[in-house]
């Protein structure tokens, strides 16, 4: 018997604006049968995909209607799907030529299944390369869900986002003339047929929508690292933002443009880079060095400038920078003012290290003198000290109190 195309599309969970679901109906009630729809187009259309790479950018489009399988009706209609996408993203994802991917979308939305399998997907692989969203037209419910998995999301000042939520599209099959259909459900599963028509039925499909809007606000919460109580206010319970208003609501992160976004993305040098700009300190003189030291100037980020002072000169302004972060590095955190007092004085390395020594020395040999005269006076106290020698009930309490006090400390 050939499979109605209104069979794909009625009962179905969908995530996509009621502005493409309900002509998506329509077609596929007028167009009857898959068979006879194929005859007319005269051949099975391939779902060819295309994702262009530019200066190491892979586009990656997402447009249309999203179902979860490449079939007849996602070629007829112009759409894609889920399986296809994933296809493309992990081919971009495994070759070492792509450093980043801009999901180009403008879609009302689709299909529920497949959708949170590719979302996380490209959640997934954000770590791997910067993966970015782009909103030109419409991002919408499934589509929507697809774009808050990238690590960015930027949008056109006209782009439409949200429909956060499902939506349960039902057709009741009706008899025809002299036709009747009878349906016998297993006795241990009578929610097996919820009857829509019914108050229980009805309660049974709600609750089942439901269930799949919580992993889709769940999902969205994450990706996007919004409270989840918040996501659903914000978004407008299902409701639609343009552009700025986007942005604010927390559903993208900033206005731009398609090529703009490829520009900025083709000029990273690795996929993974994580840039760090170091504002640089030039210097010409020891004394312009030592100021900035003293100014708590990163060591690392301190050039030294050539001047007309010759090659003499330079060499001696870095072998003054070496000086000083050799010291700073040798004095670690714990002997920081000792290392500025060396660096104003003009101590070096080694002068340094052996200060550094005998420091060290005299505080262990200190600490050790320290603990043995408070042990000694501790068992003078505690055997051999006559009542005389102890003093007051008050005096005794005192001096354990700062015995207690000392071995607490050290």
């Amino acid at each position: 018997m050939p499979q109605s195309s209104l069979a794909l599309v009625a009962n179905h969970a969908w995530l996509m604006t009621s502005e493409a679901l309900d002509p998506l109906m329509a077609v596929a009630d007028r167009q009857g049968d898959v068979e006879a729809l194929e005859t007319r187009l005269g051949t099975h259309l391939d779902n060819a995909r295309t994702v262009t790479v530019r200066n190491g950018v892979a586009v990656v489009p997402v447009s249309g209607l999203i179902f979860r399988y490449a079939n007849l009706m996602t070629a007829v209609s112009g759409a894609t799907s889920t399986q296809v996408l994933a296809t493309d993203i992990q081919a971009a994802l495994d070759d070492p030529g792509v450093k980043a991917i801009v999901l180009d979308i403008d879609s009302p939305g689709g299909e529920a299944t497949g959708i949170n399998e590719l979302a996380d997907l490209i959640y997934q692989a954000r770590s791997k390369k910067p993966i970015k969203a782009y909103a030109s037209g419409t991002a919408a419910s499934a589509a929507y869900w697809i774009a808050s998995a990238a690590g960015e999301v930027v949008v056109d000042d006209t782009a439409q986002l949200g429909s956060v939520g499902v939506v349960l599209s039902l057709r009741q099959r009706e008899d025809r003339p002299g036709e009747k259909n009878y349906e016998i459900v297993s006795s241990n599963a009578p929610n097996k047929r919820p009857d829509p028509e019914t108050k229980s039925g009805l309660s049974q499909l709600q609750t089942r929508t439901d269930e799949l809007a919580n992993v889709f606000l769940d999902k969205v919460a994450r990706n996007r690292n919004i409270p989840r109580n918040q996501v659903n206010d914000r978004f407008r319970q299902g409701g639609i933002a343009t552009g700025a208003m986007a942005v604010k609501a927390g559903m993208a992160d900033r206005l731009g443009s398609l090529e703009g976004l490829i520009a900025e993305l083709g000029s990273t040098t690795t996929p993974n880079a994580t840039q760090q700009v170091f504002n640089m300190t030039t210097v010409s003189t020891t004394h312009e060095l030592q100021a900035a030291l003293q100014a708590g100037v990163n060591p690392r980020t301190i050039t030294v400038a050539s001047s007309a002072g010759g090659n003499a000169r330079l060499k001696a302004t870095q072998a003054e920078r070496t000086r000083c972060v050799e010291i700073y590095k040798l004095a670690g955190s714990r002997y920081r003012s000792q290392a500025r007092n060396a660096i104003q004085q003009g101590t070096t390395l080694e002068a340094f290290g052996s200060e550094l020594f005998r420091h060290s020395q005299t505080e262990a040999r200190s600490q050790a003198e320290s603990k043995n005269a408070v042990a000694a006076i501790t068992r003078r106290w505690e055997s051999g000290a006559s009542t005389q020698e102890r003093g007051s009930p008050a005096d005794q309490d005192a001096v354990s109190a700062i015995t207690r006090k000392w071995q607490n400390d050290h």
